[in-house]
């Protein structure tokens, strides 16, 4: 693993929005990627997209952006399994209000979280800057540990930008050949899938419609697949693509239980 590639980043999407990539290092051997947004409000203040420790340029770039950090209010937790920086962060931003989900408020207690979690319809009317959709059909808090594929997803329309861990990826084909378009359902989507007969259907109809309605996006931020820049069109059309060929399984999947 190269210095180059395990040096935070951070990027300028625009309209008051800062992607920064990160990293998470999986088994101490390989590096799969983390990420954090900055976000500026109307108010002039900033919030955080998820807990990521800052260090390095990285932060003293944050820092200098939001008064010493002084300015973030609040930080938004939006994968319920991704508890690892919660403590730390609170511990950098000890003033911002930290949301999270029921899973975050139990795996890290020692955060004086919000009483109101992070998918609610409190938070999302706190930040109208910001867009959320929760998926249906799938668990947002899954009984295995090991599925990750619910989580809260979160567009910024005004740097056309989605923010999203797990649930959609992008093909690592995407990153190296601007040709080739397309995104991937987390690898755990199957298992995720609630005990319901509806519930593969409930799903792809939840993703079809998220196509159509957030079909500006131009800014594809991955936890685990980067940031990556679709072209007019592309981003609706290659979700719209994937549901597609998926459905078929996930609605089979789904009405066998």
């Amino acid at each position: 693993m190269s210095e180059e590639f395990k040096k935070d980043q951070i990027h300028a999407l625009g309209a008051g929005f800062w992607n920064i990539r990160g990293s998470f290092v999986r088994n101490g051997m390989v590096d799969i990627g983390n990420q954090s947004a900055l976000v500026k409000l109307a108010s002039g203040k900033f919030i955080l997209l998820d807990s990521y420790t800052l260090t390095g340029e990285v932060r003293e770039q944050v820092l200098a952006m939001t008064n010493n950090g002084k300015d973030i209010e609040a930080v938004l937790n939006i994968h319920p399994f991704h508890t690892v920086h919660c403590a730390r962060v609170a511990k950098d931003f000890p003033h911002a209000t930290f949301y999270g989900s029921a899973r975050h408020h139990k795996q890290v207690p020692e955060v004086n979280w919000s009483k109101d979690y992070v998918e609610s319809d409190a938070v999302a009317k706190r930040y109208p800057e910001l867009q959320f959709s929760q998926p249906k059909g799938i668990y947002y808090i899954a009984p295995d540990d090991s599925v990750h594929s619910g989580s809260l997803l979160v567009y910024h329309p005004a740097s056309q930008s989605l923010y999203v861990d797990d649930t959609f990826e992008i093909p690592p084909s995407k990153k190296f050949n601007d040709v080739q378009a397309g995104i991937n359902l987390h690898a755990t989507t199957l298992k995720a899938l609630k005990d319901e007969p509806d519930a593969g259907k409930a799903y792809c109809d939840w993703a079809t419609k998220l196509a159509h309605e957030w079909r500006e996006v131009r800014n594809f931020c991955g936890a685990h697949s980067g940031l990556v820049v679709f072209a007019e069109g592309e981003f609706e059309a290659a979700l719209l693509s994937r549901i597609d060929n998926a459905r078929a399984d996930l609605e089979a999947a789904s009405s066998q239980t």
